[in-house]
């Protein structure tokens, strides 16, 4: 009863947060993905390699993931300066939904890869939003489900991951 009542929702509520997803182990690296972005442009994940990076695993239906995004471009915005690099990947969209397009029309600038099923799978998401920390040597250094755009585990996050900026 206590896990229904208290636990369950913190988790959605993105109070816990998850130290790794499945797949995407802390401590451990970030598996290698290939994804197009909006205008079929190959984007691969060693495109960002000496490089911090926010991974954000999101859905153009996802209400929680629209809350916590001007948060995330905060961050990236705040510490461009710093290399840290934000990308989405949609995953679990309808059939022509437009994710890039979604994304602007909400006054965000980062850049979202589609067709993101099989990446997701990889990193062992399994709902939205879930948001991966990755250092600049590609090691996984947390992941959070938060949907809140001013939770310090963002930040927190974020600093590991640019701790080990080369």
């Amino acid at each position: 009863m206590l896990f229904i009542r208290i636990i369950i929702p913190a988790l959605l509520a993105g109070l816990i947060s998850l130290n790794a997803v499945a797949g995407a182990a802390k401590g451990g690296k970030a598996p290698h993905f290939v994804l197009p972005d909006a205008s079929g442009q190959l984007v691969s994940l060693k495109d960002f390699r000496g490089q911090p990076l926010v991974v954000h695993f999101w859905a153009t239906w996802c209400p929680y993931c629209k809350k916590v995004q001007p948060g995330l471009q905060a961050l990236a915005d705040k510490h461009a300066p710093q290399g840290l690099v934000l990308i989405g990947i949609s995953f679990r969209e309808d059939r022509g939904v437009a994710p890039q397009a979604v994304l602007e029309s909400r006054g965000h600038r980062f850049t979202t890869l589609v067709e993101g099923d099989e990446v997701a799978e990889m990193y062992g998401v399994r709902g939205t939003p879930t948001t991966v920390f990755i250092d600049a040597r590609g090691t996984v250094v947390g992941a959070t489900h938060t949907s809140d755009p001013a939770d310090p585990i963002l930040e927190r996050l974020a600093d590991r991951a640019m701790g080990a900026s080369e």
